[in-house]
C-alpha cells in the first residue's frame, strides 16, 4: 500500500503541472481541424491534392514494388502480355483473315497498338478496384480518396515504358524511323491515361457499393478490346462513321499512337477530335460523382 500511495505522488504532480500548463491555453491559440463531407465540386480541392503529394508518390512506389515483388519474370509481365498477343493476331487476323494494315507490317501495326491498350486496360483494373483493395487504410485514416485510384494509373506507366521500348526495338528491326510527329506521343498517352482515370473513378465508387461490379470489369475489357482498331484499322469504318466511332476514346488514341509514330495517309482528324471531348467528359463526370460518393466510402466499403 506504501509502494502504490508513493508511486501515486511521484505523478500527481506531472499530471497537476500539465493540467496547469492547458490552463493558460486561450481557444484562440488551439488549432482545430474541422473535416466536412463533400458537397459538389466544392470538394474537388486540387490544394489538398498537392498537399498530399508524397502520399501519392509512395502509393505509387508501392503498387509498382508489390507487382514485380516474388515474381519469376519480374518486370518481363509488362512485355509478355502485349508481345503473346501481338503473335496471336499476327497469325490470325495478319496472316488468315489479311486484314489491311496501311502499308505497315502488321506485327508493328499491332503491337503499336497494344502498347497503350494494355496501359489502358491494367491502369483501368487496378483503378477500379483501388478502393475495395485499400479498405483498410480508408476506415483508419483521412486523406484524399481520389489519390488511390490515381496511384494506380501513375503506377502502370513503368510498364508502358518498358513495353514502348521493346516497340522501338521491333521498328528497328524492321527499318521504321519515326515521323515527325513522334514529339505528339505524350498527348496520346495522357489522354489514355485520363480514360483510364475517367472510367476508374466510376468503377471505383460504384465498386464500393455494388461489390459484383468488378465481375463486369474484365467483361467491359473484353469487349472494349474488339470495338477499338487494334487488330484492325478505323480505315475500314465509313468516313461519315467516324465521327461516332470516336465516341470509344480509345480509338483517337489508338489511331493517334500509330499515326505519331509511323505516319498514315491522314492524321485522325475528326475521329481524334470526337474522343478527346469523350476523354474530357469521362473524366469530368468520374470526378463529380467520386466526389459525391467519397463521403460513404469509409461506411460502405
Amino acid at each position: 500500500m506504501r509502494n502504490k500511495e508513493r508511486s501515486f505522488r511521484n505523478i500527481a504532480p506531472v499530471h497537476i503541472v500539465k493540467q496547469r500548463s492547458d490552463l493558460h491555453q486561450t481557444p484562440e491559440s488551439i488549432p482545430v481541424l474541422i473535416i466536412r463531407p463533400s458537397h459538389g465540386w466544392i470538394a474537388l480541392n486540387l490544394r489538398e491534392l498537392w498537399q498530399y503529394r508524397e502520399l501519392l508518390y509512395f502509393l505509387t512506389w508501392r503498387d509498382i514494388k508489390v507487382r514485380y515483388k516474388q515474381t519469376v519474370l519480374g518486370a518481363a509481365w509488362a512485355i509478355i502480355q502485349p508481345f503473346f498477343t501481338m503473335v496471336v493476331f499476327s497469325i490470325f487476323f495478319g496472316q488468315l483473315a489479311q486484314m489491311p494494315s496501311n502499308g505497315i507490317p502488321y506485327p508493328i501495326f499491332a503491337y503499336s497498338a497494344l502498347v497503350p491498350w494494355t496501359y489502358f486496360a491494367n491502369a483501368l483494373t487496378q483503378a477500379s478496384n483501388s478502393l475495395v483493395q485499400q479498405e483498410h487504410i480508408i476506415t483508419k485514416v483521412y486523406f484524399p480518396r481520389l489519390i488511390l485510384p490515381l496511384a494506380a494509373v501513375l503506377g502502370g506507366l513503368l510498364d508502358f515504358t518498358i513495353a514502348f521500348v521493346v516497340l522501338v526495338g521491333m521498328m528497328l528491326f524492321y527499318g521504321l524511323m519515326p515521323t515527325a510527329a513522334v514529339w505528339m506521343l505524350p498527348l496520346f498517352i495522357l489522354l489514355a491515361a485520363a480514360t483510364a482515370l475517367g472510367v476508374g473513378l466510376w468503377f471505383s465508387a460504384l465498386n464500393v457499393e455494388y461489390r459484383d461490379v468488378r465481375y463486369a470489369i474484365p467483361f467491359v475489357i473484353q469487349f472494349w478490346l474488339f470495338a477499338t482498331p487494334i487488330a484492325y484499322s478505323s480505315s475500314l469504318v465509313p468516313e461519315r462513321w467516324r465521327p461516332l466511332y470516336g465516341l470509344n476514346p480509345m480509338a483517337g488514341v489508338v489511331e493517334g499512337f500509330r499515326w505519331a509514330l509511323m505516319g498514315q495517309a491522314q492524321a485522325p482528324g475528326s475521329l481524334l477530335a470526337v474522343s478527346i471531348l469523350m476523354v474530357i467528359t469521362l473524366l469530368m463526370s468520374g470526378l463529380y460523382y467520386f466526389q459525391r460518393m467519397e463521403r460513404t466510402f469509409a461506411d460502405v466499403v
